[in-house]
């Protein structure tokens, strides 16, 4: 398919700004820079589409698309000519370019990252991670702000070292499930090394916004950065506590590094799923992930005394988390002497058939607003986000559909802005995949306790709905079951049935059950 005719204008990827709370109130930025510098794998094709599946603003008066423009003029062979005449015929690797930019634009306009809006009520309180913000005050929102920023955001990348036996070297298209993964451990380290009350001081930096109706000039000026990104921070004195606190941020991050050797990137996520029958490319879902996840953090010295525990049937044994916390368990990397121990719980749950029971929202709701909880990997059918928080009845999540430059994160004072998200995002529950994985972190000392008191809590079962994963005392080798020895076991099964729905009102038909509503099975 000829890519002259398609045009996706580039001015909503770097012109459009979002605003939190009202008309007028614009604090938070369109997404991140450097959108169509996607190269991505050689091997990888454009996508197939009709000109009518585009927006209506991606379609040019003139035919010529901006995107194609763009492209020829920074790689014009790639696209068969240039400023300077037709040149000579396109080679693999720049026609392997080509397709990478296309396919990273085409990602950007199908994930939503074009000219998106998230508008969020000033009446109704915010949730993020056990938090609750009152957005009606102003200081309310800047602390919300700086919570929500403050979380890792961990998104595709490109241009990173090859794939193990693969060519791969983006994850552009099939990695949001291990990013989402991702980002649930790097949330449970920060609360294990630098605990919920840290954010990121880089934050206090001064912004630059869009002018109201400002075309942005050609994106990738190293001069006029994108709207809600900051650029690096000057250098300053810092008190000994900040400096250390930067240090750990750093660690983590390069623990998620994009690179062979990080205990938790890619290339050892996608490792560790072999021994599941996955390989670079395929679709990892939210219950294999949460294993990938738990043997990464076993056979990685660097997890700071942290260990993980996947959930059995649904059902978490406070006897196995106990023997994890204490340190009697093997696999977990022994920690030092006065290193903290602490235990992260993920369980992976369905909720629902074909879609969502709203049977389940309140129970989601009820777990998010658990200091403990970590977020959920979810997201809807085939698209995986990272659900940290709610309002009303929509989730806030990050988003890991955004391809970005690989990070070099041996350098010191390395870039973070790429993994900081200023632009909060929601959606109704009832999009909501129903396979998900739900993490909690239990700290040492009264953590398992206080952990356990609240999911017994939340859990208990009114008459309207079922609990989404039981707690029970004892190990499950009591009830006779032995731990998973393999690293990537297959899903559990799904939790007890729904509740059923309601019965129709008198006087008016049932609806059809379609795959938008719950099908009772």
């Amino acid at each position: 398919m000829g890519l002259g005719p398609l045009s996706m204008g580039l001015g909503p990827f770097y012109g459009a700004s979002t605003a939190l709370y009202g008309a007028g109130t614009p604090i938070y930025g369109a997404g991140p820079p450097d959108v169509t510098r996607c190269h991505g794998n050689p091997a990888l094709s454009p996508p197939r589409f009709p000109l009518t599946s585009l927006p209506p603003a991606a379609i040019s008066s003139s035919g010529v698309s901006p995107v194609t423009k763009m492209a020829a003029a920074a790689a014009p062979g790639a696209w068969g000519g240039g400023r300077g005449g037709p040149g000579p015929p396109p080679g693999p690797e720049e026609r392997g370019r080509g397709r990478g930019r296309f396919l990273s634009a085409w990602n950007s306009v199908r994930y939503g990252w074009v000219g998106s809006r998230s508008r969020f009520s000033k009446g109704s309180p915010l949730h993020l991670l056990g938090r609750e913000y009152r957005p009606g005050a102003r200081e309310e929102q800047e602390r919300f702000r700086r919570d929500f920023s403050s979380r890792l955001w961990l998104t595709y990348r490109r241009d990173f070292p090859a794939l193990g036996g693969t060519p791969w070297t983006t994850d552009c298209g099939w990695g949001c499930t291990l990013r989402s993964a991702q980002m649930l451990l790097a949330q449970g380290l920060i609360l294990h090394l630098l605990g919920r009350d840290w954010t990121w001081p880089e934050l206090s930096v001064e912004r630059t916004w869009d002018p109201p109706g400002r075309t942005r000039d050609i994106p990738g000026c190293p001069q006029d950065p994108p709207s809600g990104w900051t650029r690096d921070p000057p250098p300053r004195m810092d008190t000994t506590p900040a400096r250390e606190a930067d240090r750990c941020h750093r660690l983590i991050v390069s623990w998620f590094s994009d690179h062979p050797r990080a205990p938790f990137g890619i290339h050892r996520l996608v490792e560790l799923g072999g021994s599941a029958g996955k390989r670079a490319g395929d679709w990892f879902g939210p219950s294999l992930a949460a294993h990938i996840l738990r043997r990464a953090v076993e056979t990685g010295p660097e997890s700071g005394g942290l260990a993980v525990y996947v959930a059995q049937d649904c059902t978490v044994y406070r006897g196995d988390v106990a023997r994890l916390l204490h340190g009697d368990a093997g696999g977990a990397a022994a920690p030092e002497p006065r290193e903290p121990r602490a235990v992260l719980v993920l369980v992976p749950a369905r909720l629902g058939g074909e879609s969502l029971n709203p049977g389940y929202v309140r129970g989601v709701k009820e777990l998010l607003k658990l200091g403990s909880c970590v977020g959920i990997v979810g997201g809807k059918p085939r698209h995986s986000l990272y659900f940290i928080g709610f309002q009303d009845d929509f989730l806030l999540y990050l988003d890991p559909h955004y391809c970005q430059p690989c990070v070099d994160t041996s350098r010191e004072n390395f870039p973070l802005q790429s993994f900081h998200c200023t632009s909060p995002r929601k959606m109704p529950f009832g999009k909501m995949d129903p396979s998900c994985t739900i993490g909690f972190y239990a700290g040492d000392g009264r953590g398992l306790d206080e952990l356990c008191a609240d999911l017994t809590r939340v859990l208990a079962p009114p008459s309207e709905r079922y609990p989404i994963f039981t707690l029970v005392e004892g190990r499950a080798q009591d009830h006779g079951l032995d731990p998973p020895s393999s690293p990537c076991p297959p899903p559990s099964p799904p939790p007890p049935p729904p509740p059923p729905l309601p019965p129709p009102r008198a006087g008016k038909r049932p609806k059809k059950s379609s795959t938008e509503e719950f099908v009772l099975l």
